[in-house]
């Protein structure tokens, strides 16, 4: 994999994005690709008909439309991230909503909204008022770059929606997507002063209850020197506030917001990208992160984390397998049979993990909404994705977010350390020597439509007995092993239990290609080398 010559340097002005060009692009082009919900909703470039307002209208008409088809009578609540689109889809959202007289929550003075906190604001009102209940839009992109614009859908159940919701979602949005001026909006104006929009203050009920999901008494005593970098994204106001709440010791070491995100690092690509688990991305971070005992960072939507401890960036896997063997052990308040969940593109470490503490693995496909059932019901305590977004029960064992959070998990990690004098690299350094260590990468390339649909059409029994790197294929699986459900490409598991996995992403134009060897780096080379060529190659 080739890395861009200015990794980890701040971004020079040509790879800056002109925001001004950007927001004329949003309302003047046409919305010329379809609406396309992946993983985690509909994303895209402005400039590229991709992410503009006819987009924006049609969705939210759609959710409109859909809230009315599944009896969903209580407010919804509507949030934004710090990307330079999400504001301006965030006003059109609440023209067709007070249009449609949905009854509509935002946040008191247009403060930005976490994805976290909105999932919890659902949550409370929802367990509060059962009678009318309460949903949510997100306008994020989560990391992507500062060009693109992203906007999902949260049912009443707090997550992300299923495949089911945002295929009817998308479908319908798609139909109204070539005659949005057929849509009602209510001026924007007019609709801020209307009976159907409110404004609610969402970020001191998420920090007074973020000490019902962590032991914050805990860390306040152990008295830790903590940084938090929220990369220019909606945490910007959270973290200070948490600080004063809990008597925290933390620095918000970046508290600019710029919706060319001109203070980022560039990514691995040379794209600027606010994914905190790069350590390309994070390099200021790590630069800084000197006099700490831990630092964290979170990506725009702050549903993810990057945890830096030792001076260094966790690979999320390794923190993933750190938290769920502490929380395993920390947390008598949850139900004994509750599983540990993670995506089956995760280390098999955190396999092992689980095993050990006698406990049952719920294996998923890429996608934090499969997680949603069990974190509501609290039969799963934990859910975990390779790219650094998780989420746990509260301490009583009932639900805290059914969406990730890059807050709890941050926290987390100081609770580790407070609780146990070992910084969470250390931690899994301990599970590493006691269940073997691994060696994982993910490398993203561009895919073709034929390549997807050779991937898609993959024949199972012609992968097996093949080898790479000297080892056997022992399985091939097209669905998961936790819930049945398909895999959107394959996974190869060798003999030893080395494995690599290939997937069209759902939300960019990207082949993603996850490898991990259990047998050294030699073989981990071998896979991300052969594996392509296994895979089309047949």
């Amino acid at each position: 994999m080739s890395l861009h010559p200015l990794r980890g340097q701040t971004a020079p002005l040509d790879k800056l994005i002109n925001v001004p060009s950007l927001i004329s692009d949003y309302y003047t082009l046409p919305a010329a690709e379809p609406v396309a919900f992946g993983t985690s909703g509909h994303r895209g470039a402005a400039r590229l008909g991709a992410f503009n307002e006819g987009h924006i209208v049609a969705v939210a008409r759609a959710v409109v439309e859909y809230r009315k088809l599944q009896g969903v009578k209580g407010p919804l609540y509507l949030g934004f991230d710090t990307h330079g689109l999400s504001e301006p889809a965030w006003r059109t959202c609440l023209e067709v909503l007070a249009a449609a007289g949905v009854p509509t929550v935002i946040a008191a003075g247009r403060e930005f909204s976490p994805t976290p906190v909105i999932s919890f604001m659902i949550l409370e009102r929802n367990r509060k008022h059962p009678e009318a209940k309460a949903d949510g839009l997100v306008i994020t992109p989560s990391h992507n770059p500062p060009r693109d614009g992203g906007i999902k859908y949260n049912p009443p159940h707090g997550g992300p929606a299923d495949v089911d919701a945002t295929l009817w979602i998308q479908n319908r949005a798609n139909e109204l997507r070539g005659d949005c001026g057929s849509v009602k909006r209510m001026d924007f104006a007019k609709a801020l002063k209307s009976e159907f929009v409110t404004e609610e203050d969402f970020v001191r009920p998420f920090v007074e209850a973020l000490g019902t999901v962590v032991d914050l008494p805990l860390v306040k005593s152990a008295g830790l020197r903590l940084a938090a970098d929220p990369l220019g994204g909606s945490a910007v106001h959270v973290w200070g506030p948490v600080a004063e709440r809990w008597g925290l010791d933390i620095a918000v070491v970046n508290q600019r917001v710029d919706a060319s995100f001109s203070f980022m690092p560039l990514d691995s690509d040379g794209e600027i990208r606010m994914d905190c688990s790069s350590p390309f991305a994070m390099a200021q971070l790590l630069r800084s992160g000197g006099g700490y005992d831990l630092a964290f960072g979170n990506d725009p939507d702050a549903d993810r984390h990057g945890i830096v401890s030792g001076g260094e960036l966790m690979n999320p896997n390794h923190f993933l397998a750190a938290a769920a063997h502490y929380l395993l052990g920390n947390r008598p308040g949850w139900k004994s049979s509750a599983k540990i969940g993670k995506t089956l593109v995760s280390s098999s470490v955190i396999d092992r993990v689980v095993a050990g503490a006698g406990r049952i693995l719920y294996e998923t496909p890429v996608g934090f909404k499969w997680f949603v059932p069990g974190l509501l019901s609290g039969d799963l305590g934990f859910g975990g994705e390779e790219s650094a977004g998780a989420s746990f029960l509260r301490m009583d064992g009932s639900p805290w977010t059914t969406d990730k959070c890059g807050f709890c998990m941050a926290l987390l990690a100081a609770e580790i350390m407070a609780k146990t004098g070992r910084a969470p690299h250390e931690l899994y350094l301990g599970l590493a020597e006691k269940y073997g260590g691994s060696h994982y990468l993910r490398v993203d390339s561009p895919v073709t439509s034929e390549e997807k649909a050779r991937l898609a059409a993959i024949p199972p029994e012609k992968l097996l007995g093949k080898t790479l790197g000297g080892k056997t294929v022992a399985s091939v699986l097209l669905k998961a092993p936790g819930n049945g459900a398909p895999v959107g490409g394959v996974k190869v598991v060798l003999e030893d239990g080395s494995w690599f996995a290939a997937r069209p992403s759902g939300t960019e134009p990207k082949m993603k290609l996850y490898a991990e060897s259990l047998s050294g780096p030699e073989l981990l080379d071998a896979l991300l080398r052969e594996a392509p060529g296994l895979v089309f190659g047949t």
